[in-house]
């Protein structure tokens, strides 16, 4: 069964940095696509980067782009999300995603038969 896990949230203020991580076994980081969601209190989840099973393609919502990098580590089989220039609207519980959401968001789209998430890394971002 596939499992990731996140770690790296934490409480940084408006301007600062933080660095999430997301393991997963070797066979699910080479095959499938993964990537970062979010959802801020009230509001629905969304997508925030994904990157394909090589790491030779990424994507990012418009609001993060030039903030926000996606990277694999394919020592270690982790996929990090490094946030930069923090503002108080990328509060939010993180979440960590392999296959068929992550793969949509590609451009050109991967298409999975799985889809499965962490259980999330809470990142809140202060004024």
């Amino acid at each position: 069964q596939v499992q990731v896990r996140e770690s790296g949230g934490g409480l940084v203020q408006d301007g600062g940095s933080l660095r999430l991580s997301c393991s997963t076994d070797e066979r699910t980081f080479n095959k499938f696509a993964m990537g970062w969601f979010r959802q801020a209190p009230g509001k629905e989840r969304e997508f925030v980067a994904a990157i394909n099973w090589s790491g030779g393609e990424a994507n990012y919502r418009s609001s993060v782009k030039g903030r926000f990098t996606i990277s694999k580590d394919s020592a270690k089989k982790m996929v990090y999300l490094q946030m930069n220039s923090l503002k108080p609207d990328d509060t939010g519980v993180y979440s960590c995603n392999v296959g068929a959401e992550s793969g949509m968001n590609l451009q050109p789209p991967y298409y999975y038969h799985i889809n499965v998430w962490g259980n999330g890394t809470l990142v809140i971002v202060s004024p």
